[in-house]
């Protein structure tokens, strides 16, 4: 059973059993909950930790887990409604709503309920996260010298060395800042680029945490509609003609939703027509480590095709390590470096230095490499077991392309299909999916949604969730 499921059920069976001790008893030892409920001692200690969090028991170290008291009624709410028109209020003649919906992101974020699988899920399932090299890299790095010290506000310069080789030979050391995460690297390059109230041009569909990103700084969105050739050259020159936008941002390498990769004869009109416009075009190389076995050489990032720092590049480790491992480089040249340096310093400071020391002792280590090429093999066979189940029994749903990198596919549903019924229909059934609507800036042609299979135990697991979703489409369908 998984770790996370077993915490859940565990804390479920404890929490029905509070009641045979009366406040302030003392619940089994850990040692005895172990034994009777046949998980390990990490289990145990992570449900008490969940009914802690609830107040329903507390933990004494040394002592135990007591029944918590009960609760003393507490003083009348006050009222907050106030707070509507603080929030919404703006001072600027013409303003831009700065909305903050975290819908889209918590969707990929949020745990399932126990016994649900999981094809919403966007980051490796446990049992391919190298969690032991992550372990050892992270002890390596706590005995360094001054491990816990203030690192260089850009980052240590061997991890943004490592970063600029793998980007290419675009960059050097010099142009690269390290970031906690690419949302964060998102979030620092978009307020650098463009000023509140300015559009934003965008492909469509796409990652749903970049347009919050986009709204919560009063920026405007732009789809710019992508094809399984990417992002598509003439309506990109519309775009910029017809809002006189500066930012374009794009995933040129397996984008998501789609999984569709930016085509070599559309690689330099992208850059030509940015450069025209005088515009940056933000480069998310968000998981070009998760390419599939058998997948065939890669195109190198769009950065090795600029000449005139044109393309800010961001690129993560935390897609191919696990979604706490949060390092990643933010690259540029020229005077906007200097900007976004500032912009990361203000916002966050700088990363943890013993986050970014287990990082260098990870990619150094043999367990990277052995890593890798273990994962590019897995996501292949969870990839195809996917797309072979769907075809065997979900034929009506469309699957326009199948990637070779990456970790989801992006389906097309039929003509009148009620989106979020179906949604809600899965998790009913037994099978958590993506909405697609979130993934669109403006109004969607059809209704779509994205199924992950990086986030599953295994091809079985697929097979059932594919039956599983079998019955909702029947229900809603």
């Amino acid at each position: 059973m998984q770790e996370r499921s077993s915490v859940g059920d565990l804390a479920e069976r404890l929490r029905r059993e509070l009641d045979r001790y009366s406040p302030g008893g003392k619940l089994p030892s850990s040692r005895a909950l172990v034994e009777r409920f046949r998980v390990s001692p990490v289990t145990v200690s992570r449900a008490l930790a969940q009914l802690a969090a609830e107040g329903l028991v507390v933990t004494r170290p040394g002592a135990g887990a007591f029944r918590a008291e009960p609760r003393a009624a507490g003083a009348p709410a006050g009222d907050t409604s106030w707070q509507e028109v603080t929030l919404s209020a703006d001072g600027t003649a013409d303003p831009v709503p700065r909305t903050v919906d975290a819908t889209g992101v918590t969707v990929s974020l949020a745990a399932p309920p126990p016994g649900v699988i999981e094809f919403s899920g966007g980051y490796l399932h446990p049992s391919l996260q190298p969690e032991r090299a992550m372990a050892a890299a992270l002890s390596r790095a706590g005995r360094r010298p001054g491990a816990w010290g203030r690192p260089p506000l850009e980052g240590l310069p061997e991890l943004r060395e490592w970063f600029a080789r793998g980007i290419g030979g675009a960059f050097t050391a010099a142009d690269v800042l390290i970031t906690a995460g690419g949302q964060s690297a998102l979030t620092t390059a978009l307020r650098a680029l463009a000023p509140p109230g300015a559009p934003v041009l965008v492909e469509s569909p796409t990652y749903p945490g970049m347009l919050a990103i986009a709204r919560a700084a009063g920026l405007r969105p732009v789809p710019v509609p992508v094809d399984r050739d990417g992002v598509r050259p003439t309506l990109l020159a519309d775009a910029f003609r017809a809002t006189g936008a500066r930012v374009f941002v794009c995933q040129p390498l397996f984008q998501n939703p789609t999984g569709a990769v930016l085509a070599p004869e559309r690689r330099g009109e992208v850059l030509r027509i940015a450069r025209q416009a005088g515009a940056f075009v933000v480069e998310d190389d968000f998981v070009r480590r998760l390419v599939h076995a058998e997948a065939g050489p890669l195109p190198p990032p769009l950065a090795t095709d600029d000449a005139d720092g044109v393309v800010v590049h961001v690129c993560s480790l935390t897609k191919a390590t696990a979604p706490s491992f949060r390092v990643c480089a933010l690259a540029a040249r020229g005077p906007v470096l200097e900007r976004l340096r500032a912009i990361q310093v203000v916002d966050s400071f700088f990363v943890p230095r013993p986050l970014q020391e287990a990082a260098l002792e990870l990619v150094g280590s043999p367990a990277w490499p052995r890593h890798l090429r273990t994962v590019a093999v897995e996501l292949k066979n969870r990839r195809d077991a996917m797309t072979t189940a769907l075809r065997l029994e979900l034929p009506g749903l469309c699957l326009p392309h199948v990637p070779s990198g990456g970790y989801h596919l992006w389906l097309r549903l039929p003509a009148g299909t009620d989106e979020s019924a179906l949604v809600a229909g899965a998790l009913r059934a037994g099978v958590a999916i993506t909405p697609g609507r979130p993934y669109f800036s403006a109004e969607p042609s059809a209704a779509h949604v994205r199924l992950s299979f990086a986030a599953t135990a295994g091809t079985a697991e697929i097979a059932e969730g594919v039956r599983r979703l079998r019955a909702a489409c029947r229900e809603v369908l």
